[in-house]
């Protein structure tokens, strides 16, 4: 009998990285949600229910495993690791636990691959490169020698260990002696299972599956995947199980693959299977499935419509199964002879859409798996710079401007329109997230084609998206740009003013007090992609030095809680504010990342200005800190050099812009040491051509900050008159932002009035300048400009 939907256990809110089923009454998944949840049924003819919900912190899970029960534990254990780098052991029974019985401690890095023994003994995987051997919940052996990420183990017995790892190799280990190393995939090993009477099985990155004998031998290869093979187990029949990144469960025997179970979720992560032979599932969409081939145990005729309903409704890129033109496709009738394997894929013409069928070689029956969304001649397209898409959408980036075109079809990745778009528009990439957003707003279905063209920046690409946190609302004006820092993080584009616009008829509006502040945030995907990236060096032999060191590590995972904490709806706040060790960490890390790695560092820098205005008000501190924000984002050559700036140069001098911004803001030290000087004297001569629109609006909010400072705390001539010139070259730069224009004004005018109730008149050559250059400006239908003109030429 073919294998169909048995049960579907939904009660994790994000990816499913690890399954394990060691009984047919028990099940444990590990999500990235931050939990592990052990699910029981006290029969098969009984759901599943979670019994147990274990969560040790707040950082992603990646891998679980089971230890039978003892006296001490009548329930038995779950191991659990993850981000955290601990190994925490739980013993099964209260429905919440946030307290282990034992938490092992030695890896330094993210724990992602478990594996226990007939007796109990413990192997852990880790991106620290190692394996790890625990008896008795005692590190009995430390198994080093890979030069990448562990990604999957096996305990042989009690003293005989297999590792894959993301260098590509496989290894043999007796205690903690290396004894042999297996070499043939062609990207990273992802998993490892035993083959009984032969050795042992691997799947990796390349696609494809090995079976080895323990002396080395190939037996054979498995190829049909067609994308990352993550997981792989062993049916009791001995037929192997496998699953991937082509949203598909294998089941092989014999060498043949003899079902694909094709699901609505992009990853298959993790598969499992029980004593009963039936196969367990984790994905990417947070759910636990279930699989049997006995018909009392399949789900009921009603669900399994609706599961296959599910599957048929997706959407799937014609790169995926051929392009080829719809008046070619035959029909439906063509449905009505077998496929020549299993997987097959056949596209037929149903009426005006191209359906994808799959044929299952278990059920002899065409699947339907999608409607192909992008064949040629469909008919749905449209026409924009002579290239047809799907939709063409009209996208407001400021009021009174025309809209920006953003072309979308529906088989992309729909981070890679979205970086299309931002670079064709001038726009920093900083802002893709909301792009992606709107794009995912305004599509229908789901695309579960998968695309390399790009790798988002915090959450790598559409399956590993983070669900971005609502920021509290700002104060609404005339000026709409969905692409400042509210929008970045927030869920939906909201204007986000500095200062309110006033008519004609309005008050005037200097002087005017209330900074504006860049504090918006998804702290977890910036947290994501900052390891992300610190894993990346660290498994690179010419790059392992840069990374984060264990005590960084920690100092960076005390800040990404506070900031959690700190920017929660409602704010939680349990920890004291971050300090001075905090800013130091990121200035040495700034000092020697990679430019295009820096950006996660930037944006922590950003928050921790925010929030933590005193963590570098140590003498100095300040000048140190902003001295780092600078060189890290190659300010100087930027000015210097005049040419294009890269995509790392962009990104990183946006952040380093509204982290200066936010340096400014209510009891800030201005008149304290000489950073604000600095400052200014770094951002002369600022080659404004070269500027984005956001990077504009940035530099001209730092100008406003500070006379918002001004206008409380006096400083000294000098550092004003810095602030004047830049104010003055600003206004000379910009043409055709009104907002820019805006915001510097405002700023001018804020200083002339600080100025005039201390006795302390604008220089005369600078007041001469300042009316030359207002009344140059340029004619932008704006009122609240010609309003703040009108009140600084009465100021001065």
């Amino acid at each position: 009998m073919p294998y169909k939907l048995s049960a579907t256990l939904s009660a994790h809110s994000s990816d499913v990285r690890a399954v394990a089923s060691p009984t047919e009454s028990i099940i444990l998944s590990a999500s990235r949600d931050s939990t592990a949840i052990s699910w029981k049924r006290p029969s098969p003819t009984v759901p599943f229910t979670p019994s147990s919900i274990l969560r040790a912190g707040s950082k992603f899970v990646n891998a679980v495993q089971y230890i039978s029960p003892s006296p001490e534990a009548p329930q038995g254990y779950a191991v659990v690791g993850g981000q955290d780098t601990v190994v925490n052991i739980f013993a099964l029974g209260p429905a919440q636990k946030e307290d282990p019985e034992y938490s092992l401690v030695g890896h330094t890095d993210n724990v992602c691959a478990f594996n226990i023994s007939q007796s109990g003994t413990i192997i852990s995987g880790s991106w620290d490169k190692t394996a790890k051997v625990w008896k008795q919940f005692q590190l009995v052996y430390d198994l080093k020698g890979h030069q990448q990420a562990v990604w999957g183990v096996i305990a042989i017995d009690d003293e005989q260990f297999l590792t894959a790892s993301a260098d590509k190799t496989i290894k043999y280990w007796v205690q903690h002696k290396m004894m042999r190393t297996y070499g043939g995939h062609k990207d990273a090993v992802r998993g490892l299972t035993l083959i009984p009477d032969i050795g042992f099985a691997s799947c990796s990155n390349d696609s494809e599956i090995r079976v080895w004998t323990m002396q080395g031998d190939v037996v054979y290869t498995l190829s049909g995947h067609t994308s990352f093979v993550y997981s792989l187990s062993v049916l009791p029949n001995g037929g192997i199980v496998s699953g991937g990144e082509d949203r598909s469960v294998r089941v092989w025997r014999d060498g043949e693959c003899v079902q694909m179970i094709i699901h609505p979720a992009i990853s298959v992560w993790a598969v499992s299977t029980m004593p009963n032979g039936d196969i367990v599932s984790g994905c990417s969409d947070g759910i636990v499935r279930v699989f049997s081939e006995s018909e009392d145990r399949w789900a009921s005729a009603a669900e399994l419509k609706a599961f296959e309903d599910h599957i048929a409704s997706q959407t799937i890129s014609s790169q995926q199964v051929g392009d080829v033109k719809k008046t070619d496709l035959p029909g439906p009738d063509a449905l009505l002879h077998p496929g020549k394997k299993p997987g097959e894929v056949k596209m037929i013409r149903n009426g005006d859409l191209v359906e994808a069928h799959q044929w299952d070689s278990a059920t002899s029956n065409w699947q339907k798996v999608g409607d192909v969304v992008d064949a040629v001649g469909s008919g749905r397209k449209q026409l924009f710079n002579g290239k047809e898409y799907d939709y063409v959408f009209d996208v407001d980036v400021q009021e009174g401007a025309p809209p920006l075109k953003l072309p979308f079809n529906v088989s992309e990745n729909p981070y890679a329109a979205a970086q299309r778009f931002l670079e064709q528009n001038d726009l920093s990439l900083n802002y893709i997230d909301e792009v992606v957003k709107f794009i995912e707003k305004n599509t229908a279905g789901v695309n579960l084609g998968v695309s390399n063209e790009y790798v988002d920046p915090y959450t790598g690409a559409s399956r590993y998206q983070t669900a971005a946190t609502s920021a509290a609302p700002a104060p609404s004006t005339a000026y709409m740009d969905p692409f400042t820092g509210a929008a970045r993080y927030s869920g939906a584009p909201v204007p986000t003013p500095p200062v309110p616009s006033v008519s004609p008829s309005a008050p005037k509006i200097i002087p005017y007090p209330k900074f504006v502040s860049f504090k918006q945030a998804n702290v977890s995907a910036m947290q994501t992609k900052l390891y992300q990236f610190d894993e990346a060096l660290r498994n690179e032999i010419s790059t392992a030095t840069l990374a984060m060191y264990p005590e960084e590590l920690e100092i960076v995972e005390e800040a990404f809680t506070y900031l959690s904490q700190v920017t929660s709806t409602p704010s939680q706040l349990s920890l004291p504010p971050l300090g001075g060790t905090h800013a130091e960490v990121i200035i040495q890390i700034l000092e020697r990342w990679p430019a295009s790695q820096r950006f996660p560092m930037m944006d922590l820098s950003r928050l921790v200005a925010a929030y933590c205005a005193d963590a570098s008000a140590v003498p100095g501190g300040r000048e140190r800190f902003l001295a780092s924000l600078f060189k890290a984002s190659d300010w100087t050559e930027v000015r210097s050099h005049g040419k294009a700036m890269s995509k790392a140069q962009e990104t990183n001098i946006l952040l380093l812009f509204r982290t200066v911004a936010n340096c400014f803001q209510e009891g800030t030290p201005v008149n304290e040491g000489q950073w604000v000087a600095q400052v200014f004297e770094a951002l002369s001569h600022a080659p404004y051509a070269l500027l984005t629109k956001v990077q504009r609006v940035a530099l001209a909010t730092i100008l406003f900050n500070f006379s918002c400072a001004y206008l409380t705390t006096s400083v000294a001539r000098d550092v004003v008159n810095q602030h004047t010139g830049l104010a003055l070259q600003l206004l000379r730069s910009n043409t055709d932002d009104a907002e820019v224009t805006y915001r510097t004004l405002v700023a001018l005018g804020n200083v002339i009035y600080a100025g005039n109730t201390r006795g302390i008149s604008l220089d005369p050559a600078q007041s001469a300048e300042l009316q030359t250059v207002m009344s140059a400006l340029p004619a932008f239908p704006d009122d609240r400009i010609r309003n703040v003109v009108d009140g600084i030429r009465a100021l001065l």
